[in-house]
């Protein structure tokens, strides 16, 4: 497929086929990342436009819900990605919308002791933007947009993106850009 038909293929809604885990940037006393349970709905719009809804877990079933990020902005496709035949550098710019829910009490207390400053009082289930806002608990710094340096690979009718890194860093830059795919999405 050439560039072309794989924007047209991602068009649509895309969902978590399980709750996946990945490595976070906290870490464990030994200095090991912990892990981050989360599940993604991601809707990809023409021609550039996307939407994405992950909700983050205090459990590995994706029972315990800890809180949901919207974000809202413009894929920027750069070009082939070496990974595979078809894969695809594709850059996530934040630059329409940044939501953040709580969705339970503890995580709403640690915001509100985190990230007060600038914000309403953190509850369970209103939704609060920190869209070009300060919000260290995400490391968002004012007046700039969410980016990541991601990847895009359709295969067998599943959207793949980037692996986190095993250190839990970030796609932060072009350095940084994943270099292994992740638990795919399906279509909804």
């Amino acid at each position: 497929m050439n560039l072309q038909d794989i924007q047209q293929a991602v068009v649509g809604d895309w969902v978590s086929i399980a709750p996946e885990v990945r490595p976070s940037g906290q870490r464990n006393a030994d200095g090991t990342p912990k892990p981050l349970y989360l599940a993604r709905e991601f809707r990809a719009l023409a021609p550039d436009r996307f939407e994405l809804a992950v909700t983050t877990f205090a459990d590995p079933y994706g029972k315990l819900p800890l809180a949901r990020m919207f974000l809202k902005g413009h894929m920027v496709w750069r070009g082939g990605h070496p990974l595979a035949e078809g894969a695809q550098k594709v850059d996530f710019i934040a630059d329409e919308a940044y939501d953040v829910t709580p969705l339970l009490q503890g995580f709403a207390d640690v915001l509100n002791q985190v990230a007060a400053y600038g914000y309403a009082k953190w509850e369970v289930g209103q939704k609060q933007s920190v869209f070009e806002k300060a919000f260290v608990p995400f490391g968002l710094t004012a007046g700039s947009h969410f980016m990541e340096y991601d990847l895009v690979y359709l295969n067998q009718g599943l959207l793949f993106w980037g692996a986190r890194h095993p250190d839990g860093r970030g796609f932060d830059s072009e350095q940084n850009r994943p270099t292994n795919l992740q638990i795919p999405l399906m279509r909804r």
